[in-house]
């Protein structure tokens, strides 16, 4: 069971000066603005009591008034999805008596768009998809988003809800004890993403799943350089075609970094920064650089996105990918040409690359899609409403089956099949499955286990050995987060954009990487990575 729950450990609440001609600090007058911001939000819900006297319970609808809210949340990752319009999604908002007013945003772009919104307060959404899971509580400090524990009352699905997750509960609360965002939950240690290999391009060449990073090379080259889909034309094939968001996962573990988290800890429980530690980040670099110079690793790796790969699959023109392990079947092996439904024509993913250090794969942290209730609303009782009906059971068994008859039909021993149109992966993400760009979707392993091939399945339970916990999501206490936000930004600039220089060889790891590590401490990542070691020690005490 993973331990990560108890990582938060929550700090004293800011005292407030209550003497009068006592002198404020500015953190506490900007606390207190706050804090009466946030009371003046609740007053005036709470003065908005539905004129029929209905009174919620849990299930549709949530009001009989009808009306509408403002949504602010993001496309899907699908280019041909329209959310907004999924039959899940709009069965939810009839079954709740209400419409939305939908403001989304690029899925790609999500953060950089939204992050600026939301700082400068200029929405007037009713509830908000927060770009991250805000562990610095930079939304939270700022007063924007509604204590959802003031309007428990309103939210019997996510009070029973959270009764039953106490793990998940202490995640959720905030420093000051309140509890501000209804999350989505990701599968944590299933459908991960792996490395895959296309089965019929290796029994082409003879040969076995690499499980190293030489044997890899071996592999890419023999790909790179022969006629694998037949064609008659040796010069069309594209030995691995990686997204770049995807190198940290598939090459980093092999040097015992887990670059997809940034922070770890090594075995004496010691603290590092991956992207800072002077040898194995190095040496990664020069691994993925040579990849890159024998032209292994393609030119425009940082523009490719997942369409681009979907389609040289199905041109059989690629042999390597590194994806969400969704995509197994669901994209990849059933778009080929010659893909008959078994793993022998398919796209399998594999034991991740070992290197210096034997490999892993990096999972996730339960928690997904963070949805708050924004301060500036002027219906903060309907919005808590709607968040607490579509994180209901009932809401999610429909973001994970879908509408009996259309997606799924019920069997007499009580299980569920997919239907026909319910097996395509294109219709089914277009009918809405799994929505958590704009609900607060919870991931099943069990629906996922049906809906993919059964080789697929059997692979993602032989894979869940290989996946690692990441960094753990703790709560900073008020000082630590200032400390973070002040650093984080510009330390996450200059490493992504000297990552990208190193594996291109804009700059020379020989002459170049000590002045990128004396930057980083220039920019004070040593104390960052100071917190973040008191606040692994405090997870640990936790713990015990």
């Amino acid at each position: 069971m993973k331990k990560k729950a108890i990582m938060f450990f929550l700090s004293m609440t800011l005292t407030v000066c209550i003497f009068a001609g006592c002198t404020r600090s500015a953190d506490e007058q900007d606390g207190l603005a706050n804090t009466n911001k946030i009371d003046s939000a609740i007053k005036n819900a709470l003065a908005a009591e539905d004129s029929t006297g209905y009174v919620y319970t849990g299930v549709g609808p949530i009001t009989e008034e009808g009306g509408s809210l403002k949504i602010l949340a993001q496309t899907s990752n699908y280019s041909y999805v329209d959310i907004e319009n999924a039959p899940i999604v709009l069965k939810i908002f009839e079954e709740a008596g209400v419409s939305p007013q939908w403001q989304l945003f690029d899925y790609d772009t999500y953060a950089e768009k939204v992050e600026p919104l939301l700082s400068s307060g200029n929405t007037d959404a009713d509830i908000i998809k927060i770009p991250d899971s805000d562990p610095n509580q930079v939304y939270i400090k700022s007063g924007l988003f509604v204590p959802l524990d003031e309007f428990f009352d309103y939210m019997p699905n996510f009070t029973k809800w959270l009764s039953e997750n106490p793990v998940e509960k202490a995640e959720l609360t905030a420093e000051d004890g309140h509890i501000y965002y209804v999350p989505g939950l990701n599968v944590a240690d299933d459908y991960q993403p792996c490395l895959m290999y296309n089965q019929v391009w290796l029994d082409k060449a003879g040969m076995d799943a690499p499980d190293n990073l030489d044997d890899l090379v071996t592999l890419l080259k023999y790909f790179r350089d022969n006629d694998m889909n037949g064609n008659g034309d040796a010069t069309d094939e594209i030995p691995m075609s990686i997204m770049k968001e995807f190198l940290p996962y598939m090459f980093g573990p092999a040097f015992g970094l887990d670059l997809v988290s940034g922070f770890q800890t090594d075995e004496n429980g010691k603290v590092i920064y991956g992207y800072a530690d002077p040898e194995k980040y190095k040496k990664y670099l020069d691994f993925v650089n040579g990849l890159y110079s024998e032209g292994l690793l393609e030119e425009n790796f940082i523009g490719l996105d997942r369409d681009t790969v979907i389609s040289r699959i199905s041109e059989d023109k690629t042999g390597v990918a590194f994806d969400f392990s969704w995509a197994m079947s669901m994209m990849y092996s059933n778009v080929l040409p010659y893909y008959d439904g078994t793993e022998k024509t398919a796209f399998v993913g594999v034991p991740p690359l070992s290197g210096d250090s034997e490999g892993f794969y990096v999972g996730r942290n339960s928690l997904a899609g963070m949805f708050g209730v924004n301060t500036g609303s002027n219906q903060i009782e309907l919005a808590c409403k709607f968040l607490d009906y579509s994180m209901s059971e009932h809401c999610q068994d429909y973001y994970q089956w879908g509408i009996e008859g259309e997606s799924y039909t019920l069997n007499p021993d009580g299980s569920r099949s997919y239907t026909e149109q319910g097996n395509n992966n294109e219709w089914l993400q277009k009918f809405g499955i799994n929505p958590a760009f704009v609900l607060p979707a919870d991931q099943s392993v069990e629906a996922t286990d049906i809906l993919v091939a059964p080789w697929h399945a059997r692979i993602n339970g032989e894979l869940r050995q290989y996946i690692k916990d990441p960094w753990p999501e703790i709560y900073a206490t008020g000082k630590e987060s200032d400390t973070i936000n002040l650093y984080m930004a510009d330390i996450q600039k200059v490493v992504d954009e000297c990552a990208i220089d190193f594996i291109t060889g804009k700059k020379n790891l020989t002459s170049d990487f000590s002045d990128y590590i004396d930057e980083l401490k220039a920019l004070n990542i040593e104390e960052v990575v100071e917190i973040r070691q008191n606040q692994y020690n405090r997870y640990l005490k936790a713990l015990k």
